[in-house]
């Protein structure tokens, strides 16, 4: 079954791509660059996921998130060239799923597109309560995947090559994404020793899992530093 995707974008180029690339998965994309046209859309149109651009000429993304929420529970990205984290909780707080600062990688877009559409598709009561009674084998972190079984990682579709002690680094981290995890914990879940003062050995692999994600220090998107405490990778 083709799934429907609304795209809101005042600039053609940026609604242009999104709509290439998305189409190129497969999906049906409603192109539109303005809010009230997009409303109408949503009116007539069964669909599965929105990208909405914050500012629009009309009707600015938060309000197009929050009429679309009166009736649908479909997931919603907000796009944003704001980077101040008001405006992304802002955007959260609408009622919005998820969020991509511009300027983007095209492909990262998909990945969100498709972890907010498994999640959206998959969800239901009994899905919930089996998945809840036995472990969790696979992650997927804004495109990132992480499968247990077969210690294999991808990013955006691309395959990464981990030692196991990186792997098993990035999955505990993963598996309790949104907690800060101290590097002390890490370490004695990893290495199954006791860890000692000025071990600098999480912090080189954490590095060199950076390096292999292309997920620089300042400006992470999954491992984040918590200075004097440990590492985490955000909700």
């Amino acid at each position: 079954m083709q799934r429907h995707i609304l795209v809101v974008d005042d600039e053609k180029e940026v609604a242009d791509l999104l709509e290439l690339y998305l189409s190129n998965e497969g999906y049906a994309v409603h192109k539109f660059y303005n809010g009230t046209e997009a409303l109408e859309c949503v009116k007539h149109q069964e669909l599965e996921l929105a990208l909405l651009d914050i500012m629009l000429p009309d009707v600015d993304g938060f309000k197009l998130c929050r009429e679309i929420r009166k009736e649908h529970f479909f997931p919603i990205i907000m796009l944003t060239a704001k980077v101040e984290d008001v405006d992304k909780i802002n955007g959260l707080m609408q009622g919005a799923d998820d969020y991509i600062t511009k300027p983007f990688n095209p492909l990262e877009v998909v990945a969100r597109v498709k972890t907010q559409l498994r999640r959206y598709c998959n969800y239901n009561p009994l899905g919930e309560k089996m998945s809840a009674s036995r472990p969790q084998e696979e992650l997927d972190i804004r495109g990132l995947i992480i499968n247990k079984n077969t210690h294999e990682c991808s990013l955006y579709g691309k395959k990464i090559e981990l030692t196991p002690r990186e792997f098993s680094v990035l999955w505990y981290l993963g598996e309790r994404q949104g907690e800060v995890v101290p590097s002390e914990e890490l370490f004695e879940a990893v290495w199954k020793e006791k860890y000692l003062d000025n071990n600098n050995t999480v912090m080189a692999h954490v590095g060199r899992l950076r390096e292999k994600l292309q997920d620089s220090y300042q400006n992470h998107k999954f491992i984040k530093t918590v200075w004097g405490v440990g590492y985490t990778i955000e909700k």
